[in-house]
């Protein structure tokens, strides 16, 4: 998602069960297609989208109506006129303006457009939003919220991804019995790894470390607010250190097939245990906003499910099914000769009470709103609440 300096975006889907890519015929693969004019490039998309788009059955957009309205509008424009592909650009903005999937980002390899934004609904539902704020500065959590609230003691992270993103870390104690954890971006099996072979000791072997002994530990408080979710396999490399069984949080389920709504069967989608886990007992909660994305709201999730899990901040982004490469599912992200990337998820996302939370978010069960005021102050209302919950 290119309007979000936030993400840290590279899902790996390898612990959420789902039905793997079966052996079938490539019917219209929009990747092979050569657009000659823009009819051929709506009817490349608009195929790719009625094959791979895994959420047809639930989403409001009808798919066939806008066929109808939309293929004679790109067979009157000319690729080789720049209004025209911008007027093209307007088209697919208009089209998928409704599209549920809050992970739907579009982007194109036409040089005219080249300095154009993606296209991303979602972005575009919560900036016209009435509550919309912007995310928590990340200084809030690497400054403020240890010189205001953490012990002595407590670490902290800053590191370079790539060329665009940061990824900051802090950990420390509360009123040395509550363990507080802030991550960026989950992408933290990659980091503790790399670091960990050159002899660093990460702010995530901090929290390791602190997570051992159980009999200190009041609580645990893990914020992903402005998190915007990254590496599946870090769900079992955060939460698989806190339980001592497998967790059941949800289920998934893929395109088994080329139809619009053929689907594979619901999946168990669960937790697994890592060694040396310690089955954390007292409160675990969860501190998640607007800007948690993704792997944040599926953490979320998960530790919801727990009997010791709560959940306090705002409604979540709304972007819950994970998402890979299309090679590994009949469904999710695809290219065409024109679209560099049609970026959609890979799996739909269905809760344990049986609610699908793609494009409404995942609300907590204490809400405590975003407050610029305090945090300007340096104080943190919404940290105050998961500690309150915690004495």
């Amino acid at each position: 998602m290119k309007h979000l300096n936030v993400y840290i975006i590279a899902l790996i889907a390898v612990c959420v069960s789902a039905s793997c890519r079966k052996d079938l015929p490539e019917i219209n693969d929009p990747a092979n297609t050569i657009s000659g004019n823009f009819s051929e490039v709506f009817d490349s998309y608009w195929n790719g989208m009625n094959n791979n788009y895994v959420f047809w059955d639930i989403d409001t957009t009808d798919w066939d109506r806008v066929y109808k309205q939309y293929k004679p509008l790109f067979a009157k424009l000319n690729l080789n006129d720049s209004t025209d592909v911008r007027k093209g650009y307007t088209y697919f903005k208009e089209m998928t303006v409704g599209l549920v999937d809050s992970h739907y980002d579009l982007t194109f390899k036409d040089s005219w457009l080249a300095d154009s934004f993606s296209i991303n609904p979602a972005y575009q539902r919560k900036v016209a939003s009435p509550d919309y704020h912007d995310p928590i500065s990340i200084f809030h959590f690497y400054n403020d919220v240890p010189r205001g609230y953490l012990d002595a003691g407590a670490v902290r992270g800053f590191t370079n991804v790539g060329t665009t993103a940061q990824y900051v870390a802090v950990s420390g104690t509360i009123n040395q019995d509550i363990l507080y954890f802030f991550f960026s971006g989950f992408n933290l099996k990659t980091l503790y790894n790399t670091d960990t072979a050159n002899g660093v000791k990460t702010v995530e072997q901090y929290f390791f470390d602190k997570l051992k002994n159980t009999a200190n530990i009041k609580g645990v408080i893990i914020d992903v607010r402005g998190n915007g979710g990254g590496d599946l396999a870090d769900l079992n490399f955060l939460l698989g250190r806190m339980i001592d069984k497998q967790l059941d949080f949800g289920y998934t389920r893929s395109k088994q097939g080329n139809g619009r709504l053929d689907y594979s069967p619901w999946a168990p989608a669960f937790v697994t245990p890592q060694a040396g886990a310690r089955n954390i007992t007292a409160p675990i909660v969860m501190l998640a906003d607007a800007w948690s994305v993704s792997m944040a709201e599926m953490t979320t999730m998960a530790v919801k499910s727990l009997p010791n899990g709560h959940f306090v901040g705002e409604r979540t982004w709304g972007a819950n099914g994970p998402l890979t490469s299309n090679i590994y599912y009949n469904g999710g992200q695809f290219s065409t000769d024109y679209i560099n990337l049609v970026y959609t998820s890979s799996l739909m996302l269905k809760y344990r009470d049986g609610k699908i939370y793609e494009g409404v978010g995942f609300p907590p069960d204490v809400e405590v709103k975003y407050d610029a005021a305090s945090l300007e102050t340096g104080r943190d209302k919404q940290l105050e609440a998961a500690i309150g919950l915690i004495r």
